[in-house]
């Protein structure tokens, strides 16, 4: 439904309405620079939303340029205050009209999202619930994979990384190739052997290979027990996403999607056969909401999706996810996420587990501790 009766709620007397909606960009460096197979990086960049009712505080976060905080300061901002706190469909329908002329993908659709789990977080403050049981449980707690193994790791760092989340439970480990195609291999067998025979091993690309090579490295992966071949070439090349799901060995699933924002990104992806696990991120997706839209369009399709990275919101929206898979417990957001938030989740026996004791997203803005990488100028 659209029009001035989707935009605004009926009557909002009982729960008050949002009365101020704060945003702040803050850029952590890492310890040392990082790369995959098509980019480099010395830092990681948060973007925080606060949303603010009837006493309480909703957080949500993007990991997206400082730029989505300008679009959340000067469009979403508006469109939020003086709603119900409980509104969250109707704020995010009211959203995504308002960006209409600036475009749906990319700051946009990371910003949508911040406000979002924003929204979720302090609805379900307000009523006392875990974001989990507000959303309802399809599962108790979510599966993680370790998440990392950057083509600048040398192969001690490399072995160090994956050997320890298998030390630490996790049954999965990703790594990043792409960087050196002729000596992927190697860099295999250097993981292979640092987790052991007895944990999946996944290979992360993000786009780098042409189709043959993605083809001829698929069998190599396979042939040192790779069962996952994240991007093994770009995510809008669909038909090349085919070709290599078409003839890929046995056991190897080919995976994309981190980089949808809306629906038909998504819709693309799954129309053209070519994953066979779909993948989101609950902070470009369209937060929550969004990423429910997406477990459903899944669900239609009888596959699985796995939730990218951000850990603390991802394990919430993960558990109201029918055909969910696992998340992507990624080295960076699990470290940024521990310096800004207090109330992280950690694993346990390789899995994620939102406490129902816990209103909201169960984590506390560590405003002081951030200030140090606050980005001038936003907010």
């Amino acid at each position: 439904m659209r029009g001035p009766a989707a935009r605004r709620p009926s009557s909002t007397s009982a729960v008050g309405c949002v009365d101020a909606v704060q945003v702040g960009a803050y850029t952590v460096p890492l310890r040392a620079p990082e790369s995959d197979g098509t980019l480099e990086w010395d830092a990681t960049t948060i973007v925080v939303v606060e949303v603010r009712a009837g006493g309480h505080t909703g957080i949500g976060y993007t990991y997206a340029p400082p730029a989505a905080a300008r679009v959340v300061a000067d469009t979403l901002r508006g469109v939020v205050v003086d709603r119900s706190p409980l509104d969250t469909g109707g704020a995010w329908s009211a959203m995504v009209d308002a960006i209409r002329n600036q475009g749906r993908p990319g700051v946009v659709g990371s910003a949508i999202s911040a406000v979002d789990v924003a929204l979720w977080d302090l609805k379900g403050r307000m009523l006392g619930l875990a974001v989990a049981d507000l959303i309802g449980r399809f599962h108790d707690a979510v599966p993680v994979y370790g998440s990392g193994g950057f083509t600048s790791l040398d192969d001690r760092a490399l072995s160090d990384q994956l050997g320890g989340w298998a030390a630490d439970g996790l049954r999965a480990v990703k790594m990043k190739v792409g960087r050196d195609p002729r000596d992927d291999p190697r860099r295999v067998d250097v993981a292979r052997t640092a987790i052991g025979s007895g944990l999946e091993l996944f290979v992360d690309a993000n786009g780098a290979y042409t189709r043959k090579q993605a083809l001829c490295l698929a069998q190599a992966f396979a042939e040192r027990d790779v069962t996952w071949f994240e991007e093994p070439v770009s995510s809008d090349d669909l038909e090349g996403l085919r070709l290599i799901r078409d003839m890929a060995p046995p056991g190897v699933d080919i995976t994309a999607g981190e980089y949808g924002y809306h629906l038909p990104d998504f819709h693309r992806l799954l129309t053209a056969g070519a994953v066979d696990c779909l993948q989101a991120d609950v902070t470009r997706c369209g937060g929550i909401t969004g990423f429910l839209q997406v477990g459903a369009l899944v669900d239609a399709h009888c596959l699985d999706v796995s939730s990218h990275c951000a850990p603390q919101v991802s394990a919430h929206a993960g558990t109201g996810v029918w055909h969910l898979r696992h998340l992507e417990y990624f080295a960076d957001h699990v470290r940024v996420e521990s310096l800004l938030f207090d109330g992280v989740l950690r694993p346990v026996d390789g899995a994620l587990r939102p406490d129902p004791g816990h209103p909201g997203l169960g984590i506390e803005f560590k405003r002081a501790d951030a200030e140090r990488f606050r980005v001038a100028g936003i907010g």
